[in-house]
């Protein structure tokens, strides 16, 4: 059996980050609960941190079907949003700055969420966080017109990654590291995180407008509408912010 080639060396160590939420609106909803850990070149995560936050407001029973965080555990359990947030940015500040890749699946939504429960609670935010590796938007770019949905539990069994216990900030962070691991064993990816970064602002945006003619097409969304594809973090209208990562 032929052993799968070498990662990059700026895939030996990377960050990986994920929220669960009270829904899937950046600019109104708020984090639950948040994972940020460290992967080696095996994908063994090497250090973590997870909080679990009161959001400060109800979490709909619908948020909680997927996370299972209820509105009660959060208000018993979790500490002052603002604790959580000003720790979770601190983490990823921490990591960047240090030139650590961070991997989230499907960047924007948790990178653009983060920014605004950030500046609600008076914190400041990551600005331009780079370098990012979305392991949505690379399998997108790569494997365009494979068919069917592209949720972090199919991308990541498509990829021979086990995924258990979807839908927890941890076990999905961490699957999402292994998946951009895995991308990078299967397809040719530019030769720095960097150029990564860069590249998937331009294939985002592509995307983004791929998707909109799409929404168009099948009256989804009226012809004056557009998706916003900024990457990796977007602001505004979630109906244009494209399709959250558990509906693609």
């Amino acid at each position: 059996m032929t052993s799968p080639p070498p990662l990059p060396p700026w895939l030996t160590r990377v960050g990986v980050f994920d929220l669960e939420t009270t829904g899937i609106d950046v600019t109104r909803d708020r984090i639950v609960t948040a994972h940020v850990g460290v992967l080696d070149h095996h994908g063994a995560e090497i250090a973590a941190r997870t909080w679990l936050a009161d959001p400060g407001i109800p979490i709909p029973a619908g948020a909680t079907a997927i996370h299972g965080i209820t509105s009660e555990r959060a208000y018993r359990d979790g500490a002052p949003a603002p604790q959580v947030i000003a720790g979770v940015v601190a983490a990823l500040r921490s990591l960047l700055d240090q030139g650590v890749p961070v991997v989230a699946y499907n960047a924007a939504f948790d990178f653009s969420l983060l920014a605004h429960e950030a500046r609600r609670h008076r914190i400041a935010p990551l600005e331009n966080p780079s370098p990012v590796i979305d392991p949505l938007v690379i399998d997108k770019a790569y494997d365009r017109y494979r068919p069917g949905k592209r949720t972090l539990e199919i991308v990541a069994a498509h990829y021979r990654v086990d995924l258990v216990g979807a839908h927890d900030a941890s076990a999905d962070a961490v699957a999402a590291g292994r998946v951009a691991q895995a991308l990078a064993q299967r397809f040719p990816l530019p030769p720095s995180a960097a150029e990564l970064h860069t590249r998937q602002i331009g294939w985002a945006r592509a995307q983004a407008a791929s998707l909109t003619d799409y929404f168009v097409r099948i009256g989804r969304i009226e012809p004056t509408e557009r998706l916003d594809g900024r990457w990796p973090v977007r602001d505004g209208d979630p109906a244009r912010q494209g399709a959250s990562a558990g509906s693609l």
